[in-house]
Parts: C-alpha cells; structure tokens; sequence
C-alpha cells in the first residue's frame, strides 16, 4: 500500500490461468463445502446457463461452477476495447421466450457490456444465480464406478459429488500465451485480450502495440488506432476479414418480428453453420466469369458472413475453386487501404491460406485504421517476415530493433477448443489424465461424451460443430442431448453410462473422413487444433453441419448404442 498522495501502481503480474481468480465468496447455498448433487456444470456461458435451466425444469438437484464473477462465460472475460460478436441478433441467442419476450438489443451485432445485460437479465428473469457458485474454478474431479459418482475439487479447497458431470466451458477458456524470451521483463503495461481489466485500460496518446491479429486483434485495432499517439500491430498472417454490416436496431422493429422468433431459432439447426446462410447449390465454374462476379457480388452486399456461409457449394473443396473466392475477396478489401507496403503485407497475391477455412473475422474499419499513419504493421510470419526475437525493459524486438511502448496487447488466442477441458484436471476410471490423453489427439463419442469418464457430457467442445457455427445454435442442441440422456439414464436406474472406445474411435474416423474432402486439413487453424507449440495437427470440429449433427447423435439416445450401461 503506498502513502497518501502517491499514484496507484499498474499491477504487472499477466494472469494466465484461471485459478488466479478463484476465491470463496461464502459458506453457504451452492458456495457450501460437501454438495451432494445430481448435477454439477462447469461454465456459465451460454451452454451452462441453457443447461441450468433445462436440468432443473426435469427436477434434477443442480449446481453451476464458474471461474466469472457472473453469467456470459466469455462474455465476462471478453471486455477489451471493441469486443463485439460475430454473429447478428436474434440468431445469436437463446430460444427461451420468457428470456427475450422482455428483451431488445440496441443494435445487430451486440458488444460485451450488452451481452453482460443479457445474461444478467436472463439471470433474473430465470433465477439461475440461486444455484451458482461464481469465482469458483475446479482443479480436479474424479469418477467413482462403486458409488457412481464424481468428486469434484475447487481452487479454494471445497469439495463436491454429484452423478453427472457437465462441462460447459467452452472453446475459449484456455489462454495462450507465447513463450517469448523476456515477456515478464516488460516494464510498461501488458495484458492478454481475455484477460483485459474490467475498469479498462486508458491508451490515449500512448505508444501500443498489439500482437495477433484473430478476432480479438482485430477488435483493439479498430479501437486503438486513432487514439493512440502510435500503435504497432505485429501481424503473423493476414486475416481474411468481411464487413460486419452493424446496424442500429430499434425495440418497435424488434417486438414486430418476436412472434416469428421460434421458427428463426428453428431455422438455425436446419442450416449448414447455425446461421440463415447455406451454401449456394451450384459448383464454382457451373456459372461463367460475369455471372459470378454478379453472384459474388450479391453477397458482399448482404455482409457479414455471406461470402463465407453462402458461396459455391465447392469452394471449400477445391483449390482453384477457392482461388475464384479470395480473389474477389482481395479485390473488395484491397480497395480500403493506400499504403503500398502495408497492401502487399494485407492483401498478398498468393493466398495465406484458402479462403474459409479460418474463420473470418467481421470488421467495421479495420483496413482503414491499418492504412492510417500512426499505425506500423509489422510483419512476423516465421517464412517471409521477421519474428518477434524478444521483449525488453522498453518494448519488443524485432529483426535487432527495438520498439518502446507504454502499453502491449497480447491477443494471441487460445488453447482452442480442448484447453477448457484438459485444464481442470478430469481423471478417468484407468487413472489417466484427459490433459495426457489428448497430447496426441482428442478422443469422445458424438462430442458431448469421453470413453473412460462416466456420467460426464460436454458441449461446445471437441467433435461438435463448435466453431464451424454460431455458439447458442450448437449448444442448443447438444444440451437438450445431455439433458435428454441424463433423464433416460435417470428413469432407467443406470448408475452410470459409459462410452466405449471402439464407438470412440468410429466417431474419431468420422470426424477425420468428413474433414478429408475438405480444405481444412491444409491449413492449421482454430478448426485444426489451434496453433499452440506442440499441439496435435487434427480436425477438432464436426465438419457436417449443424443441421446433420443433431439429428445424427439423436440416433446414438435412442438404445444407448456405443455405451456401456451399469444398472444401480
């Protein structure tokens, strides 16, 4: 504690993990030591919330875990400067109509603070926070096959069973951050995207710098760039990014269109990606150059993700047929930006990748800050650019030069899609660890389920259409799966349900055969493991569809094929 008068100091220490925030806020309710449950989640994002409320509508016993102060899950931790989502509203939220009969949003593609009222309306309108205990975050949980039963141990030393585990932690729990010689010697302000103080970071004539440029670089580059006095963005590689098209959205429009809600909501799970966008019927060159200039052309008009959801029905299959996507691509996007040098690094002749098989992000001015004249953009890809060597007392060196900064930004993403599970230290009946389990590859049935972890189902992970949709669109589907199973497995007095490696490794081969035909495997992407050092090179996302997923793990429920059942 300094004296009076002196100016609060900029806590330097980079929170990594999770379990840097948990703390027990009391002792009683869902916070109490020895929960006995039929149910405990982990995650209160959209999947945890929606599972709350449909396990407790059946009259299960239920208690939600999450390391957040309250619900939204990444929505909590996502609150750096332009953090806004992907997908347009009301696609982007949960069919529960008690839920949004008293809900507007203030324009379509809401940011944080909006999606943190959500969840905090949601909350209250469905009374979820009763049986939640937040800033808890598990270290260890354990199946016992005699008592049928996980034991469940947090940060802060308390201790739960409950007969089914549910993991709701999502794609983006796990951070990464790069091991860069010197990261901790940084003597100015530095933060990872997803761990961006709540009260905010003040970058006002400040010399920034960013590094990533996913989702979340993006975001902050748009925002910093024409506040800071010079902001250095550090690019690997390009991002291939389409106009948001965010627009105002006024509550009269919104009521109207409330009472079509559940067929929209609907709709999702009958398309390819959870959206209102499919693929177009014809193949690339079934039509002639001007007719798919004009095709192209009527997508870019409709924004967002429709160049990427709703083009050729091949372009994600053959090369020279993606060649026709990017190239339109590179025509519109380079048109932003003045700059010789930064146009060669943003918009390359040769494509970094096939268009698509990395998510696009969604832009509102994210060429034209590039373009501006204090922004640097520095090339660090490892083949034609010159790598981040290290980080000094000053700032960050590349190519034996050194840049001084005030304030870093690490938006370098996450340990994607597996690193919320193998991180909270789930044990399974051989005695092996997920976290060593899936070094070389993961490995679940249907992607809600893990041979060797009974009773234990999870969404919006691994072999789901994770990533390949929009979040509530998978969710919704996989926890009415689990809530569904669980009840099955309820009424028929089953101890415990239990996938078996060989319908394990059938859905492994099925993953892998439905990415084979595609462009995915060329390019490691979030879809292909992430790009975490070490990290197995594999397809983690079912490739289908959302509208052939549901109704293909639907089938599995019906005899419990693929599982191993124990009577109690």
């Amino acid at each position: 504690m300094g004296s009076i008068g002196e100016e609060p100091k900029v806590e330097r220490i980079i929170k990594t993990d999770l379990h840097q925030y948990g703390r027990r806020k009391r002792t009683d309710g869902p916070y109490a030591d020895n929960l006995n449950l039929d149910c405990l989640i982990v995650g209160a994002g959209f999947g945890g919330a929606y599972s709350l409320h449909e396990l407790r509508k059946q009259g299960f016993n239920t208690v939600l875990y999450d390391a957040g102060t309250s619900f939204g899950g990444t929505w909590r931790w996502n609150c750096y400067p332009g953090a806004r989502v992907d997908s347009p509203v009301p696609i982007y939220e949960l069919a529960i109509p008690e839920v949004y009969k008293d809900w507007t949003w203030s324009t379509n593609y809401p940011d944080w603070r909006e999606l943190q009222g959500y969840f905090d309306h949601m909350d209250r309108v469905l009374n979820l926070s009763k049986d939640c205990a937040f800033e808890t975050v598990v270290t260890s949980a354990e199946f016992d096959k005699d008592s049928g039963k996980w034991t469940v141990k947090t940060a802060d030393g308390r201790s739960a069973t409950a007969t089914y585990l549910i993991v709701a932690a999502g794609f983006a729990a796990k951070r990464y951050i790069p091991d860069v010689p010197g990261l901790d010697s940084f003597k100015g302000e530095i933060h990872h995207s997803s761990f961006w103080p709540q009260e905010g970071v003040d970058f006002t004539n400040k010399r920034c710098a960013v590094i990533g440029t996913g989702a979340s670089g993006v975001q902050i580059i748009q925002e910093m760039g024409a506040k800071a006095s010079q902001l250095t963005v550090y690019q690997r590689t390009p991002n291939l990014a389409l106009p948001m098209g965010r627009r105002d959205l006024t509550a009269e429009e919104q009521n109207q269109l409330k009472p079509f809600y559940p067929e929209i909501h609907a709709m999702r799970e009958r398309c390819f990606a959870g959206f209102h966008y499919d693929l177009n019927e014809k193949n690339t060159y079934d039509d002639t150059p001007e007719e798919r200039e004009a095709f192209f052309e009527t997508l870019w008009k409709q924004q967002g993700f429709a160049l990427w959801l709703g083009g050729y029905k091949d372009y994600l299959f053959v090369d020279k047929c993606n060649d026709e996507a990017y190239n339109f691509w590179r025509k519109k996007q380079s048109q932003r930006v003045k700059n010789p040098e930064k146009k060669k690094i943003l918009f390359p002749e040769q494509k970094p990748h096939p268009f698509g098989v990395k998510r696009p992000c969604l832009e509102q001015n994210y060429y034209e800050t590039l373009d501006r004249d204090n922004v640097d953009l520095v090339d660090i890809n490892e083949k034609n650019g010159s790598p981040i060597q290290k980080f000094t007392e000053k700032g960050i060196v590349t190519d034996g030069v050194e840049r001084e900064f005030d304030i870093i930004c690490l938006a370098t993403g996450f340990d994607v899609v597996t690193g919320g599970m193998t991180s909270m230290g789930l044990k399974s009946v051989n005695g092996t660890y997920l976290q060593d389990e899936w070094k070389d590859a993961a490995n679940t049935f249907l992607g809600t389920t893990i041979a060797g972890y009974p009773n234990l189902f999870h969404l919006y992970g691994p072999h789901g259409p994770t990533l390949l949709s929009n979040g509530p669109s998978s969710v919704e589907i996989q926890a009415r799966w689990i809530r569904d199973a669980i009840t099955k497995a309820h009424r028929q007095g089953l101890k415990y349900v239990n996938p078996t490696k060989e319908a394990s490794d059938k859905w492994k081969q099925r993953i892998n055969d439905l990415a084979a035909p595609t462009l995915f495997p060329t390019t490691r992407s979030t879809y292909m493991g992430g790009s975490v050092p070490g990290k197995a090179f594999e397809m983690t996302c079912y490739a289908g569809g959302v509208n052939a997923y549901g109704p293909e793990i639907r089938g599995y429920l019906d005899t419990w094929n693929g599982f191993e059942t124990v009577a109690a």
